[in-house]
């Protein structure tokens, strides 16, 4: 019975993190399907729509202004890495449709995708009520994750370091314990597990994302299959910056045992 009503209040528990991420993934499904407004391109009115969605957000106290902060520098730093990726020289993906909102070959509400994983992660925080059992000097992640954003950038002309970002982030965050609180008791997990499970499931909405053409790979011009499981390092070093940045909100409590 413990069990069941722990994994139950787990499941809402996660949806209510999901709630950004999963309105706009929502509305990129049925826009696909189904999209009546023809004075309006799609990606602008998927703008609209995660404007209104992030207003109702914290009308609804269901989000802190803190955390929108955060949200917002996640949506700028991501929004430039937009730009530089779908340059032509680089076109590391594209998006396909027509837009009037947006800069150069971005259309802005491409930012509010990176938002998603940043609220999530602020509102599983809150929800959750994170403990840690040690956590790193601060300078140590903010570092990591500094090169990690450069990375993504230089890695197009000097040799890609990733692979070193990755045995970094291993190795600072090797003897780091999550806690979480599920019911009443706490829970816990390595927090390297966590971050791959949350990068897991954004590799899944981005398979999603893209076979609705939202954005697409160069390989999926001609037709969709799935994105290759190698991007999930890409989203667990992204991730990780998104991590970083709300940790700078809210700070991390270690565990009182």
């Amino acid at each position: 019975r413990t069990f069941i009503r722990e994994f139950w209040i787990f499941g809402l528990k996660q949806a209510w993190a999901c709630i950004f991420g999963g309105a706009l993934l929502g509305v990129m499904i049925i826009t696909q399907f189904w999209y009546p407004f023809e004075d309006i391109y799609r990606y602008d009115f998927l703008f609209i729509a995660a404007v209104l969605i992030q207003v109702l957000l914290l009308a609804f106290k269901l989000e802190t202004w803190r955390e929108a902060l955060v949200i917002l520098i996640f949506h700028v730093v991501a929004t430039a890495m937009e730009i530089f990726k779908t340059h032509p020289a680089i076109g590391s993906w594209s998006y396909p449709g027509q837009f009037e909102i947006g800069i150069l070959s971005v259309p802005l509400f491409a930012g509010f995708m990176y938002s998603a994983v940043g609220s999530y992660i602020a509102r599983a925080w809150r929800g959750f009520e994170f403990r840690y059992s040690t956590y790193p000097p601060t300078w140590q992640p903010v570092l990591l994750v500094t090169l990690i954003y450069i990375n993504f950038f230089t890695h197009h002309f000097l040799p890609d370091i990733r692979w070193l970002l990755l045995a970094a982030s291993f190795w600072i965050y090797k003897d780091v314990w999550i806690h979480f609180k599920v019911d009443v008791e706490y829970r816990r997990m390595p927090l390297l597990l966590g971050f791959f499970l949350v990068s897991l499931f954004i590799w899944i909405a981005e398979n999603i994302a893209t076979y609705t053409r939202v954005w697409i790979y160069p390989t999926q011009s001609a037709e969709w299959h799935m994105v290759p499981f190698s991007k999930l390092i890409a989203w667990f070093l992204l991730m990780m910056l998104s991590f970083v940045l709300v940790s700078l909100v809210n700070r991390p409590q270690l565990t009182r045992d």
